[in-house]
């Protein structure tokens, strides 16, 4: 599968059992039509580069933002179970969850 044209970028750092650090970068490739869905559902590829398999994946939704919303929510969940130490901006949460508070 290919990336395609990123629509989003985040770089992330690592942090490895001797303290070393090392970057890790998340891409999001535009969301597009899925070539194989009979009822015009989506993809949105992502990949995930620095912690050892660079291949790019995605993620289907029934359309453009929810493809993108599951590859976000996909991406998270894969360096959770990384099992590395993972930081951006300081945060470990990496700003890839957003909970507004509507009033």
């Amino acid at each position: 599968m290919e990336l395609g044209e990123i629509v989003a970028e985040r770089r992330i750092e690592g942090v490895a059992p001797d303290g070393a650090h090392f970057e890790v970068v998340i891409r999001f490739g535009t969301p597009r039509p899925d070539p194989l869905s009979t009822n015009g559902d989506w993809e949105c590829p992502h990949q995930i580069v620095g912690l050892g398999d660079d291949t790019v994946q995605a993620s289907y939704g029934v359309d453009s933002l929810q493809a993108l919303l599951l590859s976000v929510y996909s991406v998270r969940l894969k360096l959770a179970d990384s099992g590395t130490t993972l930081e951006w901006l300081g945060m470990p949460e990496l700003g890839l969850t957003v909970a507004p508070v509507l009033s």
